[in-house]
């Protein structure tokens, strides 16, 4: 931590003071619950120096302390080294979560409402004795020059891109709402809204989402933007005409809580009962529900996971279609990356990992329906892809040198999909260590992508699948194994996920799901192979209906570093009949030399 950032807490401290607070917590969110937010919600980096995207900051008179998971465990321990901030792990085996810390520590805690959600506010309230106070943008009292809300164009996508109308989706919804006896329901979460309107946006960096809230009743659709005014710009006002057509009323973002009585009031009349709202508590943050509660009454709120997400997440066929695409495009550009890499390395060029990651992003934005990456690269070599979310620096970068292995873990989006892939290639000798991480962690992507399972079976029962080759040898991975990918949406979405963390949520035909074990040796190195995975039906006999996966990814697998003794043959004629496929494939769109050095790289093992 800088001396700007003692300074920073330093001033906090002297508020704290003066207001008699005993502890203030700190989101790593936004007002939507966001795993990646806007830099005007980046509060946590601000105070404490902490880069990572998963994080949560409390202060008090005397400590401060940031959690976090084992994605970012060494990344902190580099980040807050002689800070004062300590490290509090999450996901490990005794670890103290913040409601139980703030109940040793704390007898009144402060936190700013517009970025907690409801359930995270009511987990601290039932742990501590003292009262939680709701202080909305506390951060502005010392970030003076906090970022604006963020603003930028908005796109609408038609039918033939998504397979079904936004007119199609508010009728489902409003099923929803007749089934669950509701008379509204508010969505938050920005990629649900997004989904359900066919709109997309530049909001939040890598995230194509516009920040928004979303209120559909019997009747009427209240989309909160702040576009609302955007009439200078033409796409935006364009698309916010098709979506006005629908019957969608486009107000301003910030009005939603002043339009909520109003609201009411009109649903109330002519009908006896008093009317219901549906809200999901995971993504609905606590400022915005005291302003439901008070209007609606707390009787009439119906806390339950929001409908949007599952729909969301299982794609139709015209969807499917999009991201097949969206993969085979995505898999040449990585394909000419690695053939770049590989040649610029053997001439001798100096090439850092900053520049290797420009060069591949590059490559991407030659593709037609190209919007951007994904999310950040992450461009790692040596000890530094020990780091699960290596933040690569544009100053000062390693040199990829002619020795060990190098990881890069990126993504595109593109109008017809999103796309997410982890290679692990060796440049130069490695060592034996290296060859057998490398080929335990292959063996573990391998056998989930070959799993056949029965219907019903959540991710969490499969993850043992991609772990059991490191358990075999004692070794093992702190991230979770696979996540939901969305359709030129969020990297990462749910509500599937294949990790350890149990999850009762079945995995369906038409879901995407990473395919991604690792290996990290802290000051050593890390192995991170990923392909993409989607569920689709196998068969159906006297023992049930039976699923299994469709490797998405294009891109070939390096057989380098394999050592070959500790393959299975099932598992080699799993990965020479990927690399033929992932040959034959690409080859027709590749230049004739890389054509070349793939057919060698590809060759059976």
């Amino acid at each position: 931590m800088s001396e700007i950032h003692y300074r920073r807490i330093g001033r906090l401290r002297e508020i704290m003071s003066e207001k008699g607070w005993d502890a203030v917590v700190f989101s790593g969110s936004d007002p939507h619950g966001s795993e990646y937010p806007a830099s005007r919600w980046k509060q946590v980096e601000w105070l404490s120096g902490f880069t990572g995207e998963a994080g949560q900051l409390v202060v008090t008179l005397d400590q401060a302390g940031l959690w976090t998971d084992s994605r970012y465990f060494i990344q902190a321990a580099e980040e807050l080294s002689d800070s004062g901030v300590s490290l509090h792990k999450t996901r490990v085996p005794g670890a103290v979560d913040i409601p139980e810390w703030l109940a040793r520590h704390a007898g009144t805690v402060v936190l700013d409402g517009t970025v907690f959600t409801l359930s995270e506010v009511r987990k601290i309230e039932a742990a501590i004795s003292g009262p939680v106070s709701d202080v909305p943008d506390l951060i502005n009292m010392i970030w003076y020059d906090r970022p604006a809300l963020p603003c930028s164009p908005v796109i609408t996508l038609d039918d033939e891109t998504t397979g079904e109308s936004r007119f199609q989706k508010i009728q489902w919804l409003r099923k929803v709402l007749i089934r669950e006896s509701c008379d509204a329901i508010l969505l938050t979460a920005l990629d649900e809204i997004a989904w359900m309107l066919n709109v997309r946006g530049r909001d939040i960096e890598y995230n194509p989402l516009v920040l928004s809230y979303l209120l559909v009743t019997m009747d009427d659709v209240f989309w909160y933007a702040r576009k609302a005014d955007s009439d200078s710009d033409p796409d935006t006002a364009d698309s916010f005409a098709e979506v006005t057509a629908d019957g969608v009323t486009i107000c301003g973002y910030e009005d939603l809580e002043a339009d909520l009585p109003g609201i009411v009031a009109g649903l109330a009349s002519g009908q006896d009962a008093p009317p219901r709202i549906f809200v999901d508590d995971t993504t609905l943050n606590f400022n915005v529900f005291k302003s439901v509660s008070e209007s609606f009454g707390d009787e009439n709120v119906i806390v339950r996971p929001s409908p949007v997400i599952l729909r969301k997440a299982v794609k139709n066929s015209v969807e499917i279609q999009g991201i097949r695409e969206a993969f085979l495009v995505d898999g040449i550009a990585v394909e000419k990356f690695l053939f770049w890499l590989d040649a610029a390395l053997a001439s001798g060029t100096a090439v850092t990992e900053h520049e290797a990651s420009c060069r591949l992003t590059s490559f991407r934005s030659e593709i037609p329906g190209y919007r951007g990456d994904s999310f950040r690269n992450i461009s790692a070599y040596g000890t530094n892809a020990a780091l699960p979310h290596y933040s690569t620096p544009e100053q000062g970068s390693a040199v990829i040198e002619r020795r060990g292995l190098y990881l890069v873990d990126s993504g595109g989006q593109y109008i017809f999909g999103t796309t997410d892939i982890t290679r692990t290639v060796p440049v130069g000798e490695c060592s034996a260590l290296e060859r057998e991480d490398y080929t335990l962690v292959l063996k573990g992507m391998i056998a989930l992508a070959m799993a056949v399972f029965p219907k019903g079976t959540p991710g969490c029962r499969l993850d043992a699948l991609a772990r059991m080759p490191l358990w075999k040898s004692r070794r093992n991975f702190g991230h979770g194994t696979g996540h939901g990918i969305g359709f030129y949406l969020c990297v990462h979405e749910g509500p599937q996920d294949i990790r350890q963390n149990l999850s009762s949520q079945a995995l369906l035909p038409g879901m995407v799901t990473s395919d991604e074990p690792g290996i990290y040796r802290e000051g050593m190195h890390g192995v991170r192979h990923e392909n993409i995975l989607l569920c689709a039906d196998d068969m159906t006999n006297s023992f049930g209906e039976w699923l299994r996966f469709e490797t998405l990814t294009l891109c070939h697998i390096d057989t380098g570093p394999v050592v070959r003794g500790l393959m299975t043959p099932e598992e080699l004629e799993w990965l020479n009949a990927y690399n033929r496929r992932v040959c034959e494939t690409l080859s027709p769109f590749l230049e004739p030399e890389v054509v070349l050095w793939l057919q060698e790289k590809t060759r059976p093992l």
